[in-house]
């Protein structure tokens, strides 16, 4: 596993509960660091392989571009994407840092960060694998019954992997 890391992008957005800091906008930073399998692009040096910073930086400047009141609003905003468009992606972080907020002093910035981890093991063979429960996993594109599905709850108490969902 390798680390992906987009850091220092600076954008100029309208985000804040209040009314003047959606009206005169502010300075942020937005840092992603990226967990993933970095031997198949190693091997192919084909961009096609890994994650794209360009993409990460159109992403991340795209749902900044939306005022919103909350930056942990934007953070699950960019992680949720990003694992929506990379599905090799094993762990994800966002931090969003606000630059001089206007609290009333000097302040250089605030910042939330989120903190996903996407790797688990399968229930059933003990299989690595990723689980994107939050986004859209390959597994609720499955079509269970309701019987098999009360099931595999009360048998396993979390994901199964493909294989041993096929079982």
């Amino acid at each position: 596993m390798g680390l992906i890391a987009v850091e220092g992008m600076h954008f100029f957005a309208y985000h804040g509960y209040y009314q003047e800091e959606q009206k005169l906008g502010n300075n942020y930073i937005v840092d992603v660091y990226l967990n993933t399998d970095l031997k198949t692009a190693a091997a192919s040096d084909n961009l096609q392989d890994t994650i794209n910073y360009e993409k990460v930086y159109e992403v991340s400047g795209k749902v900044m571009s939306k005022k919103t009141k909350l930056l942990e609003t934007l953070a699950e905003s960019i992680a949720l994407e990003l694992s929506q468009q990379f599905k090799t992606i094993q762990h994800i972080k966002v931090r969003i840092s606000k630059l001089n907020p206007p609290m009333g002093g000097k302040i250089d910035r605030t910042f939330i960060e989120i903190d996903y981890d996407y790797q688990k093991q399968c229930s059933s063979c003990g299989k690595a694998m990723c689980c994107y429960e939050r986004t859209d996993c390959w597994c609720s594109q499955e079509s269970v019954d309701a019987d098999k599905l009360s099931t595999l709850k009360k048998t396993f108490n979390d994901c199964v992997c493909r294989n041993c969902l096929s079982k």
